[in-house]
């Protein structure tokens, strides 16, 4: 994929902490830093996902009868006053 060039205002600390990285030497630039940690954002991102589409389709394959919303949300105000109480 050819190389694009994109201007990033980062705050202070995200700055230093790219500019630490490349000074350690574990990096040649701050482009593969901060390329490294979009990388990462993303397979967090997909990892978050996963478990998401996991519990809903455990929630959906669940042979219990489904609770009606308006039971539900009865019950956490209920408790919820029950716990200012």
């Amino acid at each position: 994929m050819p190389a694009r060039s994109l201007t990033v205002t980062l705050p202070a600390d995200l700055a230093e902490m790219v500019e630490s990285k490349v000074a350690s030497g574990a990096y040649a630039s701050e482009s593969e830093v901060v390329g490294d940690a979009l990388r990462a954002l993303d397979r967090e991102t997909a990892a978050h996902d996963a478990a998401l589409r996991r519990q809903v389709e455990t929630s959906l394959a669940d042979p219990r009868p489904p609770v009606p919303a308006e039971g539900v949300f009865g019950r956490l105000r209920a408790h919820h006053v029950q716990q200012r109480a």
